[in-house]
């Protein structure tokens, strides 16, 4: 089963104005889906991907019911789709927040430091991230530059130290961080220096040079972040719909310097440990 770990979609009635509105805050990216569910699911059937999991991110406080329950409703209409949860470092309960989200099924959270104006080594974000901890959720987080903020609020370094300071304090040993973008977009030398080797997860998206415009990384690099840090903690990833599911698979396929048992897991063994299917 091919798992791509990290996607986008909107509700319907929303789509097309907050597809609109995120093309417009960069002139780098560009999108190859619609931005909806129907957009991904034709992405995937076109790619050959089987499971793609789906990354909402809380801007404001206040949208907790409103994100969460239009990723339930995916959850529980699509076998095919697994939507994360989605909080604000702003919003009140986060325990009890967490624990809804769980008693929900849902597999883990994706926070989005830039989008939020907050640092990852908030005292906000740490809460939720020990509360995840705790509850065995998992933690995706942008990590490293986006390209419509001019500042990095998830650094390498800051990633490093709040894992550290989650693991110590809460005795949680199991890799439950997911840091994207191979570890931090446009911050490569960093990554080597505080990710690499650690206790966590890197997802490859927005990797490689070869087919994106504005991609500082490519085939050299994620090879060598496989190898340093280990197939079994790296995962298939494109940033639906940022990036073409089926062109990012087929290049990723292609790739030399990374064994077929390794893609073996990233494409799927890794997922299917963490997520079950």
């Amino acid at each position: 089963m091919i798992t791509d770990f990290h996607t986008h979609v909107y509700p319907d009635k929303i789509a097309e104005r907050t597809m609109a509105a995120l093309l417009g805050s960069n002139d780098v990216v560009r999108a190859y889906s619609d931005g909806t569910v129907s957009g991904l699911l034709a992405s995937m059937k076109k790619s050959g991907i089987d499971r793609s999991v789906i990354l909402p991110v809380a801007t404001r406080k206040g949208q907790f019911d409103t994100i969460n329950k239009f990723a339930l409703e995916i959850n529980r209409t699509y076998p095919q789709l697994v939507s994360f949860g989605g909080i604000h470092p702003d919003d009140d309960d986060v325990p009890g927040k967490i624990a809804y989200l769980k008693e929900n099924g849902f597999a883990g959270i994706k926070i989005h430091p830039d989008y939020t104006g907050t640092f990852i080594d908030d005292e906000r974000y740490i809460n939720i991230i020990k509360e995840c901890a705790r509850q065995g959720l998992l933690v995706v987080t942008h990590s490293g530059v986006d390209p419509a903020f001019d500042e990095i609020h998830c650094t390498p370094q800051k990633a490093r130290a709040v894992m550290d300071r989650v693991f110590e304090e809460t005795g949680v040993t199991k890799p439950f961080m997911i840091f994207a973008h191979l570890g931090g977009m446009f911050v490569h030398e960093d990554v080597k220096k505080y990710l690499l080797g650690t206790n966590c997860l890197i997802d490859i998206s927005c990797s490689f040079k070869e087919i994106m415009d504005f991609c500082e990384t490519g085939d050299k690099e994620v090879a060598e972040v496989i190898h340093t840090h280990g197939a079994e903690r790296i995962l298939f990833a494109t940033d639906s719909p940022w990036n073409d599911q089926k062109e990012t698979l087929e290049h990723f396929r292609a790739m030399a310097g990374v064994s077929d048992e390794e893609k073996e897991l990233i494409l799927s063994k890794n997922a299917q440990r963490l997520l079950g299917g």
